[in-house]
């Protein structure tokens, strides 16, 4: 079977926009989630979320820089947030400068949601002033294909060019399947990842009407907080993350950089609900058993565990239960990155494959902050309380689930 090896990668968040910003603050336990200050909140029982913070200061997000003014109007903020980090990601990679087939470049970036907030706008012109205000970029715009469109187009890759729609496991898999298109001999070269833009007052208002979400709002930061008795619900958020996976012999003749190798992936369903893990985590169980199998790898190999964890109730301790019956008797250690960056829904399997492979290259892995009352399930596990620890971290593992009961797990290993 082919290697599968990352060589490039891309990120916006609301910890920083580009990799070095924000792993800078991840590591410094820096909480990204603030008051919404974008729309009127005075009506939701929700006001806070994860929301990259817009300025041309170096860390912030600043579209301008990578696209047209004219050209954003035609595209939904998710998929603005998609194309930056994907720019990153590709001059990472130095893909900018490949003079390779492009036929044998692909994409795989999708999205939970897509452009929600572009729908909202439009129902909102539609019921106002009827059929002649409604945007000829509106279809486009909330496709949720269109990113990964954008990127190919933006930068010639004529490969395959598919988006993957499994709610907040979107991202994992999205780069899952790209793995999977480089082994069959699709492709070389992969762009793979996820991006999300649903804050807005139609998606928070969503899931606030499914009391999923927080509302300590006036602790903004203190509010996601996994595993710890006090969590209250999910923190939304948004960005993108972007990775450049590539067949290891191509990338060892082309002498590009090498972060680390998808060393095995692994998908289940649960079965049981479609918003409800079971309480036993088994269907995430099962995805990380798959990814071990598929990676040829024990669950002793594995050093560092980034957590679905998102600060609900029964997710905490599902996924909890299963990774302490996975593991037991292991070094294994175990974060939440979404205690800083909030829930990135469809982008956060990508975003905290970053933070995996991130942890490998620097032998250091992510605290979950707000851990302060741990519920009494984590008993002697080590859910990494609050302060980054430096480790060895040879393989890591991220998990990703989503409503509807789709699990993906990824295993990263350092390249020898």
């Amino acid at each position: 079977m082919k290697r599968v090896v990352i060589t490039g990668m891309g990120i916006v968040s609301p910890v920083g926009t580009g990799l070095e910003y924000a792993w800078k603050n991840i590591l410094a336990g820096k909480s990204g989630v603030r008051k919404i200050d974008e729309f009127d909140v005075s009506d939701l029982s929700c006001q806070i979320a994860g929301i990259p913070v817009r300025g041309t200061e170096p860390g912030e997000y600043n579209p301008d820089a990578v696209i047209e003014a004219r050209d954003q109007r035609k595209m939904d903020k998710c998929t603005i947030y998609g194309v930056v980090a994907a720019d990153e990601a590709v001059r990472d990679a130095g893909l900018d400068k490949y003079d390779g087939s492009k036929e044998r470049i692909g994409v795989s970036v999708g999205s939970g949601i897509g452009g929600l907030n572009t729908i909202y706008e439009n129902c909102i012109e539609l019921a106002n002033g009827g059929p002649r205000h409604i945007s000829p970029f509106f279809i486009p715009k909330c496709i949720i294909n269109m990113t990964a469109g954008h990127i190919s187009i933006k930068y010639g890759f004529k490969g395959p060019n598919v988006s993957l729609v499994t709610a907040c496991a979107t991202g994992a898999h999205s780069i899952g399947e790209g793995v999977r298109l480089i082994q069959h001999g699709d492709a070389d070269i992969m762009v793979c990842g996820g991006c999300e833009g649903a804050v807005g007052k139609i998606g928070v208002a969503g899931f606030a009407a499914m009391k999923a979400l927080s509302t300590r709002n006036d602790e903004p930061t203190r509010a996601s907080r996994p595993w710890d008795k006090e969590r209250d619900g999910f923190i939304m958020a948004e960005g993108a993350g972007i990775l450049v996976l590539e067949e290891y012999e191509h990338a060892k003749a082309r002498g590009a950089k090498i972060y680390g190798e998808i060393a095995g992936y692994g998908l289940s369903g649960d079965a049981y609900h479609i918003t409800a893990p079971a309480e036993n985590g088994e269907g995430g169980k099962r995805a990380m058993i798959a990814a071990l199998n598929d990676a040829g790898l024990k669950p002793a190999d594995v050093d560092y565990i980034n957590a679905h964890g998102t600060s609900t109730g029964l997710g905490d301790l599902g996924e909890l239960a299963a990774v302490k019956d996975l593991f037991a008797g292991t070094d294994a250690c175990m974060s939440s990155t979404k205690s800083m960056t909030g829930h990135l829904l469809g982008a956060a399997g990508a975003v905290e494959a970053i933070f995996c492979t991130l942890a490998i290259r620097d032998g250091i892995v992510p605290a979950t902050i707000n851990l302060d009352n741990p519920v009494d399930e984590v008993g002697d596990f080590d859910l990494v309380p609050n302060v980054a620890k430096k480790r060895r971290v040879d393989v890591a593992l991220s998990n990703s689930f989503g409503f509807g009961g789709t699990n993906a797990s990824l295993l990263i290993k350092k390249v020898r």
